[in-house]
């Protein structure tokens, strides 16, 4: 690392210690939450975040050491908006990840920022919502009864597939809603093959759902021959 590198710290690697101030940390998440989601991570800065609260950026410095925190925890709070992983069992564990892979879908569609900050974040720097959500994956998996040592392998790759296509679709609409006009009429002006019958909504559905079955599908070859493997597919 450079000498002059910052390296980035963890809110999660030191105790928190709620002051005696009206402000309190979790205001100052649900705050940075809207904002993100109003106007992206590039707008974040302690001092915007500020005003926002009606309060000084010493006030924020006192819950937070620097942006970098602040998107840590919110990272980790809207995860916590995730349902409670479910039993994991050897007949179910290919439902339960379908259902686990919509939800995340369907964060990362709620607050787009999502997306791109989870790699930034990185796994030193996660909290525990997310890592509820890791662990029931995992819990899944072995309960499926994969190759010991692949576990955390299936859930990278499930990971990578949802959040991958879900940031994307995320840039889509956002570029839609930016156009002023309805995702039906953005895609009747920009694509020729598009039919007035056609649901956009249903179409983006549909793509993800298939996308999520191939994925379970090649995760499920690698049970061992003669177990359960779950076969209910997501849809398509």
């Amino acid at each position: 690392m450079p000498a002059d590198a910052k390296p980035i710290t963890s809110v999660w690697a030191r105790p928190h210690r709620p002051q005696r101030e009206q402000l309190t940390r979790e205001q100052i998440v649900a705050a940075t939450i809207e904002l993100l989601d109003a106007e992206g991570v590039e707008a974040l800065s302690m001092r915007k975040l500020g005003t926002r609260l009606k309060a000084g950026a010493t006030s924020l410095y006192r819950h937070v050491a620097n942006r970098d925190e602040l998107i840590q925890l919110a990272v980790d709070d809207v995860f916590g908006e995730l349902g409670p992983p479910a039993a994991a069992t050897r007949r179910t564990w290919r439902t339960s990840v379908a259902r686990a892979a919509t939800e995340l879908r369907a964060l990362v569609l709620r607050h787009p920022w999502v997306g791109p900050e989870l790699g930034q974040v990185g796994l030193l720097h996660v909290g525990p919502n997310a890592v509820r959500m890791t662990s029931g994956l995992l819990a899944q998996f072995q309960a499926a009864g994969f190759p010991e040592g692949e576990e955390d392998q299936a859930a990278g790759a499930l990971m990578s597939y949802v959040v991958g296509i879900a940031t994307s679709e995320a840039a889509y609409l956002s570029l839609v809603t930016r156009s002023g006009v309805s995702e039906r009429d953005w895609l009747s002006d920009h694509s020729s093959n598009f039919g007035e019958e056609v649901d956009p909504r249903q179409v983006r559905e549909d793509r993800f759902a298939y996308g999520l079955d191939r994925i379970l599908d090649g995760l499920a070859s690698r049970l061992p021959p003669g177990e359960d493997s779950g076969a209910r597919r997501t849809g398509r």
